[in-house]
């Protein structure tokens, strides 16, 4: 599965999330740092939706950009 991830720069490091898995989040030092972080909790939310019975939602977000011109 490939979900769509989103990380945001904060005052001490960078956090990021999973839309499609709420409550899945992490934080790191690093955007790398921050990328594998929520790559592991992703697997531990998904190892942990598995065992408990409960259905995979499946990645339906989409990432992209606008360009907006700046005045």
């Amino acid at each position: 599965m490939r979900y769509a991830i989103v990380i945001e720069a904060t005052a001490t490091g960078y956090s990021a999330y999973a839309p499609d898995l709420p409550g899945c989040v992490a934080t790191g030092s690093t955007v790398s740092e921050t990328e594998n972080a929520l790559r592991e909790a992703i697997a531990f939310h998904l190892d942990g939706l598995r065992e408990d019975g409960l259905a995979i939602p499946q990645p339906v977000s989409r990432v992209d950009y606008v360009d907006i011109v700046a005045a």
